[in-house]
């Protein structure tokens, strides 16, 4: 077994990784890493899998123009701020756009 190495944060941030190292390591085919050791991903692992509780999505302002109805319906709803529950909404139609469902009119 090789010997352990450990740094600190600041010793990590000015580490940098020689070029040499990086040629190796882009020359390793994908068939040639050994995975052995990690188990695989089984469909009971994905039906039990969790969203990371501390993932945040980075937030952008924008400016959007909505119909006068659309917002006092989006204001109405007294379980989130408007702003989240349209941002939840928008989030909804983006997965399943990306998974290919169809999406609802």
């Amino acid at each position: 077994m090789g010997k352990v190495v450990r740094r600190t944060w600041t010793e990590m941030e000015n580490h940098k990784v020689s070029p040499v190292a990086i040629a190796r390591m882009e020359a390793i085919k994908d068939e040639d890493i050994d995975f052995s050791d990690i188990p695989p991903l089984t469909e009971k692992f994905w039906k039990n899998a969790v969203k990371n509780p501390l993932y945040r999505p980075v937030k952008k302002q924008v400016t959007l123009r909505i119909d006068a109805d659309v917002l006092e319906w989006l204001k109405k709803k007294e379980e989130k701020g408007y702003q989240s529950r349209l941002n939840a909404l928008l989030r909804q139609v983006m997965i399943q756009d990306l998974r290919g469902k169809p999406k609802r009119a």
